[in-house]
């Protein structure tokens, strides 16, 4: 991937997710990362479109407060 969107993610976090990757066998801790991250955004977009349900969920799983 050339010149795109970077993100920061705790060094502890990453290698788990390079393990994960690896036992699961993605090519790349990148595909793994997305795929993890598709699965929680439909999950939070399909308990509702409104900002309300939204916040909800997050609140739920305790990324917000």
């Amino acid at each position: 991937m050339f010149g795109g969107n970077k993100v920061k993610i705790n060094k502890d976090v990453l290698e788990r997710c390079k393990q994960c990757a690896e036992i699961a066998g993605y090519g790349s801790v990148e595909e793994f990362i997305e795929h993890v991250l598709e699965k929680e955004l439909k999950g939070i977009e399909g308990a509702g479109t409104s900002d309300d349900a939204i916040t909800e969920s997050l609140k739920g799983l305790g990324y917000i407060s």
